[in-house]
């Protein structure tokens, strides 16, 4: 069974949770598309004007204290997505708190398009939130998807993955929430580089 989730404080206003996936296989092939860890990680953000959720999968017993941190902001509900993979919990919070799919002011979005993936800047917290693309080296830092990850896209390669991330090394990131993986919260900006050399 797996552990109480709890949400954890990032920074003040920007919260990181994990969940177990119900899709996860212990037996994954190393490097497959099934290969992640069995705990996905889901982030909060208590911006100004709204209250957003990013790749949302919420366990059963972490609804209430939810309930209580939205209620008490009485601000709008947003749902944003990483790749489509992710939509998770997604439709259950937009309907339990009446949310929108639309953009959000204070989040920017990083397209990826030929990649099928949207990352999401957050200035105020100098926070990058990735979905596949970038993800837990296994050590405390980041590393570009595997090959196989991009295998449904029929032709883009690690190599186009690389181009097209260089626009992130010029944002003065200090975290990487990752979805797979723990998350960054030290030195994320030069961890970044090194994935992306």
């Amino acid at each position: 069974m797996p552990p109480v989730t709890e949400l954890t404080d990032v920074r003040p206003g920007l919260l990181r949770w994990t969940a177990r996936h119900p899709d996860w296989a212990a037996d994954a092939e190393p490097d497959s598309p099934a290969d992640w860890p069995p705990d996905v990680g889901c982030v909060l953000y208590e911006a100004p004007t709204a209250t957003v959720f990013f790749d949302p999968l919420v366990p059963e017993d972490l609804w209430s204290e939810l309930d209580t941190r939205v209620h008490g902001r009485d601000l709008p509900v947003h749902v944003l997505t990483t790749i489509r993979w992710h939509r998770r919990s997604g439709p259950s919070v937009l309907e339990r708190y009446a949310g929108s799919e639309e953009a959000v002011e204070g989040v920017q979005q990083l397209a990826l398009a030929t990649l099928g993936e949207t990352i999401f800047w957050l200035p105020e917290h100098r926070a990058l939130v990735p979905g596949d693309r970038l993800i837990g080296d296994g050590d405390g830092g980041v590393r570009m998807c595997p090959q196989s990850w991009l295998r449904h896209l029929n032709g883009p390669t690690v190599d186009d993955l690389r181009d097209a991330l260089q626009p992130v090394l010029q944002l003065p990131v200090e975290l990487v929430l990752l979805s797979h993986g723990a998350p960054v919260l030290d030195r994320a900006r030069e961890a970044l580089a090194m994935a992306l050399r």
